[in-house]
């Protein structure tokens, strides 16, 4: 069987015991026929930890009556809504739903969805003692909690507690179900890109002292957990690893983020700022909030290209609104400090940066403009094999001659591509470099 396969197999035996608990449980509440005296007397089905994703996460953490009836009630909506349906049934006194059930109605989801209420009920019945045990599933302090699986969303102000939803970790509904995670896209819930590249390690020109410090990023994702859990330093230093890369444009910085995401195995992802930074208060922390809230415990590299826009130094207080961006300032240092992951602020100028920033990173990474012989490499490994170099393109000359980044040197070999293709050849001619050459210097308001 399939991964998919074996999942489906052990939800649906447990789907199966949550409708005879819920099938019980209401026919005890209004004193009704029923074939046991408890819902206790209902055992959980037994379930072969090395076959599905779902008997592997009971049988890990020993998940009891009460978790693994928390856990599939919290599931069913996901999964089979219409298991719930018995729910719906109305007070014919009131002619409207039972308060005991609890549960929610969703905007866009016609089926019930179950609160931490729906949760007691099931559990407890009218039994005080025991709707009390129940509310111990949401301490912080508890499996649930600590590591993210299962929440009780807050309820609204002045609402009982567990009034609040019961919300299942995404991650783990797409364990359960598809077998593993996806990735989400982009969104106004999550502006934020997966970055990509085609290119391999060996493709990055950078001066030699900047590919040591980026090494030693690999070195540190690479080797985090024998440090962190084996060494013992977890215990004593904050998780995650946040850097600074700062030059110009076209240095290298995206390219570098994503290779070592290409390298390390972790999906790098490209902050949009144009969607996270608002002109309404405090809503650019509410998508910043996202953002990390997404990123958490998941080994992503978190990218935020041009962070100077957004993490520029403080403003001086003169009115209302500059008092807020400094209080978003500062939720911001409070989530890179915690944040688990790998956080890539990118900024073409260092100086805007606020120093309270620069003492939170690990690593302070300066991307020169290449040199020379850089330049050259560069010139060399940016044209296709297909085409061929007119006899005076001379690339030493070329690298010796213009000071170019990488990006713009990219820019330079798509133009010179771009009219020999036209011309139906395959030579690129010098005229068309030295054309494009001038066209990038003019963009930087240069000029040859």
């Amino acid at each position: 069987m399939t991964q998919t396969e074996l999942n489906a197999r052990d939800l649906n035996l447990e789907l199966e015991w949550l409708k005879r608990v819920i099938e019980t449980r209401i026919q005890l509440q209004f004193e009704e026929k029923s074939e046991v005296n408890d819902v206790f007397e209902l055992l959980p089905p037994k379930l072969d930890p090395k076959g599905s994703f779902y008997a592997s996460l009971i049988e890990h953490y020993e998940f009891g009556f009460a978790e693994r009836l928390a856990i599939i009630l919290s599931l069913a909506p996901h999964v089979l809504p219409q298991s719930l349906d018995a729910f719906f049934l109305r007070n014919p006194n009131y002619d409207r739903g039972f308060t005991e059930f609890g549960g929610i109605r969703g905007t866009n989801h016609g089926g019930f969805i179950p609160t931490g209420e729906t949760l007691m009920f099931l559990f407890a019945g009218t039994d005080l003692s025991r709707r009390f045990e129940i509310q111990q599933l949401f301490g912080g302090n508890h499996v649930f909690s600590v590591h993210k699986i299962l929440t009780l969303e807050a309820s609204a102000e002045g609402e009982p507690l567990l009034s609040g939803v019961l919300r299942f970790s995404t991650d783990l509904i797409d364990q359960l179900t598809l077998g593993e995670v996806r990735l989400p896209i982009f969104s106004n819930k999550f502006p934020a890109t997966l970055v990509t590249t085609e290119q391999e390690w060996t493709d990055l020109i950078l001066d030699p002292y900047t590919m040591d410090q980026i090494n030693e990023i690999k070195i540190w994702i690479e080797n985090e957990s024998v440090l962190m859990n084996e060494w013992g330093l977890g215990k004593k230093i904050r998780p995650g690893f946040r850097c600074l890369f700062h030059g110009l444009p076209g240095t290298g910085k995206t390219l570098t983020a994503g290779l070592l995401g290409k390298h390390t195995g972790r999906p790098v992802y490209k902050i949009d700022l144009s969607a996270v930074v608002s002109k309404y208060i405090g809503e650019t922390e509410k998508n910043l909030s996202r953002i990390f809230d997404e990123a958490e415990s998941k080994d992503w590299i978190l990218f935020f290209d041009e962070a100077d826009a957004l993490f520029g130094k403080r403003t001086k207080v003169d009115h209302a609104h500059d008092r807020y961006a400094n209080q978003e300032i500062s939720y911001l240092l409070q989530r890179l400090e915690h944040f688990d992951g790998v956080a890539i602020l990118a900024t073409n100028m260092k100086a805007n940066l606020d120093r309270a920033f620069a003492r939170r990173f690990e690593s302070i990474i300066h991307f020169p403009v290449p040199n020379a012989s850089e330049r050259q490499k560069l010139w060399q490994k940016g044209f296709s094999q297909k085409c061929k170099l007119d006899k005076d393109v001379d690339l030493k000359s070329l690298a010796e001659r213009y000071e170019l980044t990488g990006g713009t040197t990219m820019n330079v070999i798509l133009y010179s591509s771009l009219k020999a293709v036209n011309r139906k050849s395959k030579v690129i001619k010098l005229s068309d470099v030295e054309e494009g050459i001038k066209k990038e210097y003019q963009k930087e308001g240069r000029t040859l």
